[in-house]
């Protein structure tokens, strides 16, 4: 049976290391999407600390704790779900995670990044697991930016093989200083890679991204431009967003799935 899901495609703006802003604009995303009557709100990776932040050991909190109360408090209050990427703290580890959810405020799946590019193994240890989470909506994949670049859909196909009937996936896609998009338009690469893993699983995926600076590491000094992609079951595209490093975006997006 095919159903619709509203999905919020949350845009926000991520300023590394600026936590305590980064999360209020993310749950006024929350409330933006459920006054457009969303089901669900996907919003960045790493949307606390922003992506790759050398600092982020050092400030990362635990999940549950602080940042994820902030985000389920915004979640009831709103009565949607949410995934979210946020910088965890386990142990000595510091994880790039991503979290489901649910309208009442309970996690119900929590991801770590498992493909992650080298230079930013220096701030996060390795995922080495997946989950899907069993929501009120049916049950929902998650995974995080570059776990589904075209070299990594095993992960993808995995999640579809566990039961989930849709991907949703916070990402932080970047490009360097110089980027000229009228060029060449970015995103083929997702287009590509979220096409052919939807065409094999049947399996819509919605990838969002932030926007803003990137801050420390091997990419200082690009940008996070949105541009944020969801393809429909058939692989074709349904909605892309704004590029632009200060391109701040919400669509709520209906999306035939099940």
């Amino acid at each position: 049976m095919t159903r619709t899901l509203r999905i919020g495609m949350a845009q926000t703006l991520v300023v590394p290391g600026d936590a305590d802003a980064n999360l209020a604009r993310a749950a006024d995303a929350i409330a933006a999407a459920a006054a457009e009557r969303c089901d669900a709100v996907v919003l960045p990776e790493c949307l606390d600390l922003g992506w790759s932040w050398p600092e982020a050991p050092a400030r990362a909190e635990p999940i549950p704790g602080p940042s994820t109360e902030r985000l389920a408090e915004a979640a009831r209050s709103a009565a949607v779900h949410v995934v979210a990427g946020l910088t965890e703290r386990d142990g000595d580890r510091t994880y790039n995670a991503a979290v489901v959810i649910g309208p009442d405020g309970a996690i119900l799946a929590r991801h770590r990044k498992i493909h992650e590019l080298d230079f930013a193994r220096a701030v996060y240890a390795q995922g080495t697991t997946l989950e899907v989470a069993d929501t009120a909506l049916g049950p929902v994949g998650v995974d995080i930016c570059a776990d589904n670049a075209y070299e990594s859909l095993a992960l993808g196909r995995a999640l579809a093989a566990m039961g989930a009937r849709i991907l949703l996936s916070p990402c932080a896609w970047a490009v360097p200083p110089d980027f000229d998009n009228s060029l060449r338009p970015y995103g083929d690469e997702w287009i590509t890679a979220y096409g052919a893993l939807a065409r094999e699983t049947g399996m819509p995926v919605v990838g969002v991204s932030n926007v803003g600076p990137v801050v420390g590491g091997e990419w200082e000094g690009w940008r996070c431009i949105g541009a944020s992609l969801a393809v429909g079951a058939d692989g074709e595209v349904l909605a892309q967003l704004p590029f632009g490093d200060d391109a701040e975006a919400l669509l709520a997006l209906d999306v035939p799935w099940g």
